[in-house]
């Protein structure tokens, strides 16, 4: 069985955790501040999920989520994620990483800035357009009529098409929409960033199919434009 290891373990990196154990997937989760503090999410989790360092989870996953804050990417482990499928669900937000000028005139993505940082991993985007909330109670069975799509991008085939069946796994369709230099289109302040699947408060959620995510992509307007 595909094991996933999990770079941060806050909302997202929970959320998507939770959804992975229950498609009978293995976690490893980790933290910044060590295994010892993730006693209760793993005891939450079951027998499939262990807690471990950021380098330990990069070690024992087939697949990585990336869920820290954005500023926090020169600290990732670059040598044991070499080669690996890294799921990067990070945003930039200026007011809490500090300002990054190749971010802020839009000649760079934040996840073509993580991938350069990187080398060797093929990093893929996704899970950063939807809160954890909805993220947690959107999933659906394959072919359901109201499953949720969620976009991508990445600049390796391969790794959209193992990000595109976890999430098919995990109860999500994918949406693909390019290398990571288009991923700017599902970046904060976008259109499918945030309202297709509800207002941030409703905890229900909107499922939001893969027409919907699109006609949302094609209103994206670039930074500076």
């Amino acid at each position: 069985m595909t094991t996933v290891g999990f770079i941060g373990s806050g909302y997202i990196g929970s959320a998507v955790a939770r959804l992975a154990v229950a498609a009978g997937y293995d976690v490893v989760v980790s933290n910044s501040r060590g295994p010892e503090t993730l006693a209760e999410l793993v005891t939450e989790l079951g027998s499939r999920a262990k807690a471990g360092t950021a380098v330990e989870a990069a070690e024992a996953g087939d697949i990585v989520v990336v869920s820290v804050p954005f500023k926090a990417f020169k600290d990732l482990p670059v040598k044991e994620l070499a080669g690996k499928v890294v799921l990067d669900t990070n945003n930039y937000y200026p007011q809490r990483d500090g300002h990054f000028a190749e971010l802020d005139n839009g000649s760079v993505t934040s996840a073509a800035l993580e991938q350069k940082f990187l080398g060797e991993a093929r990093v893929v985007k996704v899970f950063n357009n939807i809160n954890y909330v909805h993220l947690a109670v959107l999933n659906r069975p394959e072919g359901a009529a109201d499953r949720t799509a969620l976009p991508i991008a990445g600049d390796d085939v391969d790794a959209k098409q193992t990000a595109s069946a976890f999430l098919n796994a995990i109860g999500y369709d994918a949406v693909d929409v390019g290398t990571l230099a288009d991923s700017w289109r599902f970046e904060p302040g976008q259109p499918v960033y945030g309202p297709p699947y509800g207002t941030y408060g409703d905890p229900a959620a909107t499922p939001a199919g893969a027409d919907k995510i699109r006609a949302a992509l094609a209103e994206a307007v670039r930074p500076g434009q």
